[in-house]
């Protein structure tokens, strides 16, 4: 274009045209799949109104309520992208039409499932869960108007963890510093390079300060020394990026030590390991179920409302066992299960896995199936063998 009240040529205003049309048609999305959201937490919001005096009893505050609902909520919508056709029904998989909350989700429910020990299990759970996301008073609460009782040491590491991370997460590393030290021989029983990561981060802290700190960063390079076995490379790297503290590291070719993300890696390093001396899992047990929950409850929702059109309600008797096998994905990998491979079930306690003289795998049932009188077959091989011969094993 020449000027300014030149005329577009065919071709750009056609792309104009097209682009206008994707904006609008997104936008449109954005509106819909928003109040999507919005009916379905809000619906949310009623059922837990109607339904908290008669699942928790009178006795649980508004306050507890909506901790509950704002933790789960707030859960939801950080996990808004794995999880979203849950709210908007319009996910590609074929039960696609039962995954929204107008589906009824008590349908999948068992009756009296939350009664006496499955209403304390719950309530520790929950507990952990609270003193995990730093929400003591409310972890407290519920202790209260549950009358479960916790040990107060359970709760003291809790504390001293969301105090670290809450110092790392405004870039404050003294307290995770000490807190490594302090446990300096159970992190290099497991192979954690904790504290190395937090002594180069505030040396790089130093470097951030150019020549004013440069005889502080060399004198601070002195607690590399422990672990420059494991670590030569990295501490190479930051002892060559002084040569560039005159111009000012974001000007080298070292600037990729100031990358913002590692700030958020050495959280999570430190929660793992952290969690890990404590003995627990990284992410919260109630976490895990509600991510397993959003996973399974579109499916299940689906499959039983099949069961009921075809009035064969008995197919699923609701104990321990579902209808269809639900994938939860990797993320939900824990342990390792066996399938018989002649009866092709899942083993059970009562079922467990049998490994045979010749090497071979099968359930119990599969065993006592298979022998006839005082001799069993290999259904893999051709060697006979006693059937007392074979020895449960453990995953």
């Amino acid at each position: 274009m020449e000027g300014q009240d030149a005329e577009l040529s065919g071709t750009l205003s056609l792309v104009l045209t097209q682009c206008c049309k994707r904006i609008k048609d997104t936008v449109q999305k954005l509106a819909s799949d928003h109040k999507d959201i919005h009916s379905s937490v809000s619906r949310v919001g009623k059922a837990i109104d109607k339904g908290s005096e008669h699942s928790f009893g009178s006795g649980f505050s508004l306050r507890l309520l909506e901790a509950v609902a704002l933790d789960a909520v707030s859960w939801y919508l950080n996990h808004a992208n794995e999880f979203g056709h849950l709210a908007t029904g319009a996910g590609t998989d074929p039960c696609s039409d039962a995954t929204n909350f107008d589906s009824d989700i008590s349908s999948v429910g068992i009756d009296g499932c939350w009664q006496a020990d499955s209403q304390r299990l719950l309530n520790e759970v929950m507990v952990e869960h609270f003193f995990r996301q730093g929400m003591l008073d409310v972890a407290e609460e519920l202790c209260q108007e549950s009358g479960l009782s916790v040990d107060p040491s359970q709760k003291e590491p809790f504390v001293e963890l969301n105090r670290i991370l809450e110092a790392l997460k405004v870039r404050v590393l003294r307290p995770a510093l000490e807190w490594a030290v302090s446990n300096r021989e159970m992190l290099i029983a497991q192979n954690s390079s904790l504290e190395f990561k937090l002594h180069r981060l505030y040396f790089i802290s130093l470097l951030m300060g150019g020549t004013t700190n440069q005889r502080e960063a060399l004198q601070y390079a002195k607690n590399f020394q422990p672990f420059a076995l494991n670590h030569q490379k990295d501490i190479q790297v930051l002892m060559g990026s002084l040569v560039y503290l005159r111009q000012g590291i974001e000007n080298s070719p070292y600037v990729h030590l100031l990358d913002a993300n590692q700030w958020a890696d050495i959280c999570d390093i430190f929660t793992r390991d952290a969690c890990a001396l404590l003995g627990l899992s990284v992410e919260s047990p109630l976490s895990v179920s509600f991510s397993a929950g959003c996973v399974a409850l579109p499916a299940l929702i689906n499959i039983k409302a099949v069961i009921e059109q075809r009035q064969c309600t008995g197919v699923w008797n609701q104990k321990d066992e579902l209808p269809i096998e639900v994938d939860l994905g990797k993320k939900c990998w824990y342990h390792s299960i066996f399938a018989c491979p002649i009866l092709r079930q899942q083993t059970t306690d009562n079922n467990p896995p049998m490994k045979l003289v010749c090497g071979h795998i099968i359930s119990r049932d599969a065993l006592n199936k298979m022998f006839n009188g005082s001799k069993l077959k290999c259904p893999y091989c051709p060697m006979e063998q006693s059937p007392g011969d074979a020895k449960q094993i453990f995953f």
